[in-house]
């Protein structure tokens, strides 16, 4: 079998966060490795911030980017997306379609399959990313989009899993998968390795991350509360991110007479805002596999973090440290055992730093990804095969939302 670069299109419903960041790092890298790379996402959501990742991406795409309005929940307006979506997918010739989220796994699945009908060799790889399987199988949305990804298992090739945690919560949710699947980690630059140091104004600790309920600002602000009234001092904090709840996190507070002590930041790159906070603070309710953990540990940030998802495996060792989920009053007694012994976190910071670098490489990522394609394909890599690092991401301006798909093609030279 002969070297054979790929057709690759990325399909994810909302282009923020880490999955954006995951997508941004392995599209760069498979375009620069030869591959024709395209992407398909949500033209409602995503701040400035998260557009200029994608404004980014665009000049090394050579299939473009395709937006259109997809909606968070099931609506009958899927299926009209879908077959929207259908004919500007089939005109650009896939080999693989990847599908990033319940919503993205739901698009490549529904269009790779009828591509199969017409005989199109187009292989079809989902990525859950936490989604779906986020929800209580006991609840009824749970059982809802459980049984909802049993089904569309039948019209998957290839499932890859950021963690154990994902797989395993896969297994427990969907079942057994009965098509090839791989555990492929999240994986940093090597620039992202170096240590950074506070500012003279950085607060006592800072959360960076989506403002929205299922990561914790609430919790980090009542454990910001909390540590103020056990200490009987003030306790500072940065909040670095946008989402949906802001305006309520910013009521909680004002109601909690903290305007003087927190502050929020809008978006920052990650290693900007590390200089902002001493400690970070990770207070999710569910993940699958963070990147601000991966990031922070990078950096050799000292970290307060709770045990979901795959946190556990990347703290390892240190995964006895983790705080349980949803209990600001646990999450403020290990907030303050960081005030109490710094010198201590700075050295457990140190060790992790130190044991990550191996196991969490972007290089390893992208090309365990990339390797897999070619394994369900039985192809060989193309021969150009390498993992570059990828730019940095600078702040652009948004696009507009459409309720029809809008396009952007790389600029000619």
């Amino acid at each position: 079998m002969s070297p054979h670069p790929l057709r690759i299109i990325h399909c994810v419903r909302s282009p923020v966060g880490g999955t954006i960041r995951h997508i941004h790092d392995l599209a760069i890298a498979q375009a620069e490795a030869g591959h024709a790379v395209g992407v398909v996402c949500d033209s409602t959501t995503g701040s400035a911030f998260d557009v200029a990742i994608l404004e980014r991406m665009l000049p090394h795409l050579k299939l473009g980017i395709t937006r259109f309005a997809i909606h968070r929940h099931l609506t009958i307006d899927d299926i009209f997306g879908a077959f929207r979506l259908y004919s500007s997918v089939k005109s650009l010739q896939p080999d693989v379609l990847h599908g990033h989220g319940a919503k993205g796994g739901a698009y490549v699945r529904l269009i790779g399959t009828l591509l199969r009908l017409q005989r199109r060799n187009v292989m079809r790889v989902y990525c859950p990313h936490g989604g779906s399987l986020h929800y209580d199988p006991h609840r009824l949305e749970g059982r809802v989009y459980h049984t909802l990804e049993r089904l569309q298992s039948r019209l998957c090739d290839g499932l890859v899993f950021v963690s154990d945690y994902e797989r395993a919560a896969y297994e427990s949710k969907v079942g057994l998968p009965r098509i090839p699947a791989r555990v492929i980690y999240n994986g940093l630059h090597a620039s992202e390795f170096d240590p950074v140091r506070p500012a003279e104004d950085a607060t006592d600790f800072i959360y960076i991350g989506m403002l929205r309920d299922l990561k914790g600002p609430d919790l980090f602000i009542e454990a910001i509360y909390n540590l103020g009234l056990r200490r009987n001092a003030a306790v500072t904090a940065s909040i670095v991110g946008e989402g949906p709840d802001e305006a309520r996190y910013r009521q909680m507070v004002s109601d909690r007479g903290l305007d003087g002590q927190i502050r929020f930041l809008g978006a920052l790159p990650a290693r900007e805002a590390f200089t902002r906070g001493r400690v970070v603070v990770v207070p999710s309710r569910a993940e699958a596999m963070p990147y601000i953990v991966l990031e922070a540990m990078a950096a050799e940030m000292p970290m307060v973090a709770t045990r979901v998802g795959g946190i556990p495996e990347i703290f390892g060792r240190h995964a006895g440290r983790l705080v349980e989920p949803g209990d600001s009053q646990r999450l403020s007694l290990a907030m303050a055992d960081m005030l109490d012994s710094p010198d201590l976190s700075r050295a457990i910071a140190r060790d992790l730093r130190q044991a990550m670098a191996d196991r969490f490489s972007a290089g390893a990522m992208s090309g365990s990804i990339t390797g897999f394609y070619h394994d369900l394909r039985g192809t060989e890599p193309h021969h150009a095969e390498a993992v570059p690092s990828a730019p940095e991401v600078a702040p652009s301006l948004a696009t507009q939302p459409s309720a029809k798909p809008s396009y952007a093609r790389p600029s000619k030279p």
